[in-house]
């Protein structure tokens, strides 16, 4: 990837419906020649796909569940949370903390029915909640 691939790269991760002519006129190639790396950069599965990025809805509580088990069975605790919604993401991690999760919520009530749920699913140990306050730095969405 040279310099021309990774301010490609940049034009799109900030507008993935950039036209093609106008990312020509940022780098300073020809149209087919941005075209044609847009096609290379696919091919070598730089570029997976285009996302629209969607705002999160005014009022949603987020916060993170770290979950500490007695057994560790980690793919059966992924589905049983897979029937909640809300639940957005779900990693497993190294540490004193087995699971992490992450939730966006109606309401605060939600929420904690929520963690209702997972506090009485089999084997669960402790359940920390962490609330998120604010975003500082967000590269993925």
């Amino acid at each position: 990837m040279d310099k021309f691939d990774q301010k490609i790269l940049s034009l799109l991760t900030e507008n993935a419906r950039m036209a093609v002519a106008s990312i020509a006129r940022e780098v300073s190639l020809s149209r087919s020649a941005v075209s044609e790396r847009i096609k290379g950069l696919e091919e070598r599965g730089i570029i997976r796909g285009y996302h629209a990025r969607l705002g999160r809805p005014q009022g949603v509580v987020r916060a993170y569940f770290a979950l500490c088990y007695h057994v560790r069975q980690c793919e059966q605790y992924a589905e049983a949370l897979r029937a909640v919604p809300e639940i957005k993401l779900c990693y497993t991690i190294s540490g004193e903390t087995d699971m992490l999760v992450y939730v966006e919520a109606e309401s605060m009530e939600r929420l904690d029915a929520i963690r209702h749920i997972i506090e009485h699913t089999p084997h669960i140990k402790t359940v920390r909640t962490h609330m998120i306050l604010g975003e500082l730095i967000n590269t993925l969405s």
